[in-house]
């Protein structure tokens, strides 16, 4: 058994260094070699048809690997959506429905291609290796016809030779050319029909794959427009001011359970400072409590916000030419709109109902609290009342609503001109 391995072994050797040694002869030129220009044309198209197949099969892979990636950036944001959705806002279970609708969709768009589109890709391009080691016998087979036939030519050409050794020769290369024309023969038929295969192939394949996208994308235009409606009632309902809100109960008074320390006596040290003043006993401290006197310099500050650092200067000032220094609102404490200071220059005619008058943006001014207005160079803004006659004012501010969005806040009166 033994002896036998080893024999075949040896046989094999001596074959592959045969095959080399006439390799060599033939790209040197000392011996010649047999051609098939069919072939080479047949072989040239079947590695440009195998280098084509295992770029697409790359690329659909690829693509199919993003697919899935976006189907789960897809899925985490719509959850992300629906859980900050609050339930008390119009179109919530519909948003809900079209969240899952979306994964459907992804998930669909991606089976589609796994099994319609990557697994007859992987089949077709699992020909090319099979081929590619027949193409490979072929020449080798060749490398053997050539040798055989090169040693009966020599033989043929020697008048000593041995006829028995001529002979065995001869039944040696008649072999190995029924060997190479079989191989060759099975070739010439399937290479052309391999690479005719091609086009077959590729129009089904992206028939599938353009298909399913064209699905896809289709219906989740639908998904996105039926989303586009739902923010847009919500947006409706918003500047309707029709959206529920949650009320709370105004806080109760608080009482002083200990007892006032009364700065009538003139001999008193322990005397009230002016509002809005420094007392000796507050110097250095830096806690967001402490108050200045800020109302009239010209700035935006809101004192209960720790101050705004935006500072343009007034535009106008109330009709009479005074100004209000002691930190209160702008409104008496009655809360009646005819009690308000209409400043010089704004018309008070032709208004809707519940506006004072009007004023135009001179300055870009940056919201930057959630109760304040934003706004930019140019937009108009009704001035109107405040919603609780009863609540303090501030100094420099007034309650209005722009006229582009209805949104409604807190401005800076310095930042905007009368109109």
């Amino acid at each position: 058994m033994a002896d036998t391995k080893g024999g075949n072994l040896s046989r094999l050797v001596l074959k592959q260094a045969g095959r080399a040694k006439e390799k060599i002869l033939q790209n040197l030129g000392k011996a010649d070699k047999t051609t098939d220009e069919i072939f080479e044309e047949h072989l040239q198209n079947f590695n440009t048809q195998q280098v084509n197949a295992t770029r697409l099969h790359k690329d659909i892979n690829n693509y199919l690997r993003c697919i899935r990636a976006m189907q789960t950036a897809s899925k985490n944001l719509m959850e992300t959506l629906s859980d900050i959705y609050e339930k008390e806002w119009v179109g919530q279970d519909m948003l809900y429905v079209q969240a899952q609708n979306n994964e459907m969709l992804w998930a669909d768009l991606a089976h589609k291609l796994s099994d319609q589109v990557v697994i007859p890709l992987n089949t077709y391009q699992a020909q090319f290796p099979e081929m590619r080691k027949k193409i490979d016998k072929r020449g080798r087979k060749l490398i053997d016809f050539d040798a055989e036939r090169h040693s009966v030519q020599q033989m043929q050409n020697n008048p000593n030779r041995n006829e028995a050794k001529f002979i065995k020769a001869k039944e040696q290369m008649e072999n190995a050319k029924r060997t190479y024309e079989v191989l060759n023969s099975e070739l010439h038929d399937e290479l052309p029909a391999l690479h005719d295969s091609r086009i077959l192939f590729l129009v089904t394949n992206m028939q599938t794959l353009f298909a399913a996208e064209e699905v896809f994308h289709s219906e989740t235009a639908k998904v996105y427009s039926e989303l586009e409606g739902v923010v847009d009632k919500l947006a409706k309902e918003v500047q309707k001011g029709t959206l529920p809100r949650k009320t709370f109960p105004k806080p109760l008074p608080i009482t002083n359970v200990n007892p006032v320390i009364s700065n009538s006596s003139p001999n008193s040290t322990l005397a009230s400072p002016p509002k809005g003043e420094w007392t000796s006993s507050d110097k250095g401290k830096t806690n967001g409590f402490d108050k200045f006197k800020n109302a009239t310099n010209g700035s935006s500050s809101r004192s209960k916000y720790g101050g705004h650092s935006q500072s343009p200067t007034k535009d106008y000032e109330p009709i009479g030419g005074h100004s209000e220094t002691n930190g209160t609102s702008r409104l008496n404490g009655n809360g009646r709109s005819d009690l308000y200071d209409i400043p010089s220059g704004a018309t008070t005619d032709n208004l809707p109902p519940g506006v004072l008058y009007k004023v135009k943006a001179t300055y870009k001014y940056q919201a930057e609290d959630m109760d304040e207005l934003q706004f930019e160079v140019g937009e108009i803004i009704d001035v109107i009342e405040y919603e609780d006659p009863e609540e303090q004012q501030e100094e420099g501010w007034l309650m209005g609503v722009k006229d582009t969005t209805g949104q409604k806040g807190l401005f800076p009166a310095n930042f905007t001109k009368p109109i």
